[in-house]
């Protein structure tokens, strides 16, 4: 089977192609596999970097600088390759934002594996982790908005929401795969970095069964990648990734421009900042927080064994918000944040005075199901204050706000817990609690918003 091109535009066709075959189970698995791998690297990596930091005496803020720059890539650079989902091979961009991942990963663990046998300052150590980090964060992004645009162009209508459900819950599911397996790849021989070496030969495996599994993309008709924020232990809906609206488009394929300054989504996208730079301001601080509170700077192995419990802990809350909790009580816009914000203030609040595992999990999972029923909520409510026809428009926004909170809070967090203990968490408490007295004032009620519509 030949492969796609690097990267050269596609025909777009409107009409159904003869090759452009429905997805069969070996297909949508390696299309879920590289929508996993992604995120379980990512946040394997988030529950070991603590402990990696503490080895090479680097201060918790370099430590936290480190995801925020890749943070930043990701923000400028998802954008440009869902424009080019419909432009460009998807198969392409799939290898592509593999070829990231997998480098990344290697490269950078690599440096850290040489800093910690002492062959170069701890700051060269991070210095070069922070470069190689970047290919993650500029590549690694082509490849969710591939992902989703491939399998919205080869499946019908009646079964796109399905599909897209499950493109949506391996993000998620790998939130929870990642700090899981991460204590279990740590060996002797490589050490702390080893878990970055074992994710690197996975996405090669991935990117040989993406090569040998799944066809050239001709696709049937258009289907724009939407963006996906770098995923951390929070996971995304299943909405964030959704069909896109053709009729909305001009002839040139661009969707009507949307202004953030637009009344009608901007009290969602006030309550996406907020509440979304309280979430990542507590997600930046947690992996140092259970090394000091347990006790566990000079426990390496036990230390991310602990960290990585408390991340899935959180992220299994998460799941249950957003994948039970909300669909099974059919919670609208306004209830979800409202209700996500109460939990979000009593979960932080709970970590913020516990001094035992226990007590961490339980706080952070509370903060989690909070927020993971915030995240869909103001979605939702951003996405239903807009016609169809801008719904391109509203996703792009919603996703930089989503990603804009992951570049400097989680970082600002960790200066502010250094030098001030327990501030960071009363700070997203009390964020929490004014965001819900305004989104209670002022954000509308679930009834009037679908009246609206």
């Amino acid at each position: 089977m030949a492969d796609s091109p690097d990267l050269e535009p596609l025909k777009r066709t409107t009409a159904i192609v003869p090759d452009a075959k429905p997805i069969d189970s070996t297909r949508m698995a390696v299309l879920f596999s590289v929508m996993l791998v992604t995120a379980s690297g990512n946040t394997a990596m988030q529950s070991i970097l603590p402990t990696i930091g503490t080895q090479l005496d680097i201060p918790d803020f370099w430590v936290s600088a480190a995801f925020s720059w890749s943070a930043l890539l990701w923000v400028y650079t998802a954008p440009k390759w869902a424009r080019l989902s419909d432009h460009r091979g998807r198969k392409a961009l799939m290898r592509l934002g593999m070829i990231g991942f997998t480098t990344s990963f290697a490269l950078a663990g690599l440096a850290l594996f040489l800093g910690l046998l002492g062959w170069y300052s701890a700051l060269w150590t991070f210095i070069l982790f922070a470069v190689f980090r970047s290919l993650y964060g500029g590549l690694g992004s082509a490849a969710p908005p591939a992902v989703q645009a491939y399998v919205a162009a080869r499946t019908a209508r009646a079964d796109r929401t399905k599909a897209l459900s499950l493109i949506a819950s391996s993000f998620g599911l790998g939130t929870i795969v990642g700090p899981a397996i991460a204590p279990l790849l740590v060996i002797p021989v490589l050490g702390l970095s080893s878990p970055m070496f074992a994710f690197a030969a996975i996405g090669i495996g991935v990117m040989v069964a993406l090569a040998l599994k799944l066809p050239n993309d001709n696709p049937g008709f258009k289907a724009r990648g939407v963006v996906t924020s770098e995923p951390y232990s929070s996971a995304p809906s299943s909405s964030s990734l959704k069909d896109e609206d053709e009729d909305g488009e001009d002839e040139n394929g661009l969707p009507p421009r949307l202004r953030w300054g637009d009344d009608r989504v901007k009290p969602w996208l006030i309550t996406g900042v907020l509440g979304g730079n309280a979430h990542a301001l507590v997600l930046g601080i947690i992996g140092f927080l259970v090394l000091d509170r347990l006790g566990l700077r000079g426990d390496p192995e036990m230390g991310i064994r602990m960290t990585g419990l408390v991340l899935m802990s959180g992220a299994a809350a998460t799941l249950l918000a957003q994948w039970g909790l909300i669909p099974l009580l059919q919670m609208g816009p306004r209830v979800s944040v409202l209700w996500g914000m109460i939990l979000g203030a009593f979960g932080c609040l709970i970590i913020g005075l516990s001094h035992d595992l226990h007590g961490i999990i339980i706080g952070f999972a509370v903060a989690s199901l909070g927020f993971g029923l915030f995240r869909p909520g103001f979605t939702a409510g951003a996405s239903l204050a807009v016609k169809r026809s801008e719904q391109n428009g509203v996703a792009g926004i919603v996703a930089s706000v989503n990603g804009m909170a992951f570049i400097v809070s989680p970082a600002i967090g960790v200066l502010l817990y250094t030098y001030a203990g327990p501030l960071p968490f009363w700070l997203a408490t009390t964020a929490c609690v004014l965001l819900f007295a305004w989104g209670f004032k002022t954000l509308k009620l679930d009834e009037q918003v679908d009246a609206d519509r």
